[in-house]
């Protein structure tokens, strides 16, 4: 093996303990609110952009398997929002146009926005209704003004070290992890264990 791969089960621990030190920080008043919203509402729509937008899709396939009316932003068959209706934002920079603009579209029709980010201070966040702040341990996101849209752009990436986690990638995963966690609340919460999600996996594949 190569010298340039062998810390690889090394950067897998840095992640683990990076996930670790997010989880104990992570607000229980925050996560409640998150939780007793989506169990109580009628209707889930659920977006983000870039791989923040394939977390939010896994975690909206978690959800239909548990048995949720859920829906996926900008999908040809999702149908008219109505009021009280939960948009559920996964977005690190709570910054992205596209996203922000979800957002003030859901609140306008009278729905719910649940923002899962690393900015709390963000313009989704003050929108947003409910919060859940992953926090930001790599500094990608603390101080950075610039929208998703412009770092992309002009390749403006931070982290504490180039190697370990570099641009969202904490976010990304800690939101993949906050998910999953979310997911087996709610099969304790409805009483559901793998054999009924099973019973809702794809059989057209």
């Amino acid at each position: 093996m190569t010298e340039e791969f062998s810390d690889i089960p090394l950067f897998m621990d840095q992640m683990a303990d990076s996930i670790k030190k997010s989880a104990a920080m992570i607000s229980r008043e925050e996560t409640l609110a998150f939780f007793n919203r989506l169990l109580s509402t009628q209707r889930v729509y659920i977006a983000g952009a870039g791989r923040s937008g394939i977390i939010a899709r896994a975690f909206a396939m978690r959800m239909l398997h548990l048995g949720f009316d859920v829906y996926v932003v900008g999908e040809t068959i999702t149908p008219a929002l109505r009021p009280g209706d939960t948009l559920v934002m996964f977005s690190g920079s709570g910054e992205t146009h596209t996203m922000a603009t979800f957002c003030e579209t859901v609140k306008g029709l009278g729905g719910i926005v649940c923002l899962v980010t690393a900015s709390p201070e963000s313009t989704m966040s003050r929108m947003a209704d409910c919060v859940v702040n992953l926090g930001d341990l790599t500094g990608y996101y603390h101080g950075d003004t610039a929208t998703f849209e412009e770092r992309q752009v002009t390749g403006q990436y931070r982290s504490v070290e180039a190697s370990f986690a570099p641009l969202g990638t904490m976010f990304e995963t800690l939101a993949l992890v906050f998910s999953d966690a979310v997911i087996s609340a709610l099969m304790e919460a409805r009483k559901e264990g793998a054999f009924e999600l099973k019973k809702r996996l794809s059989n057209t594949e």
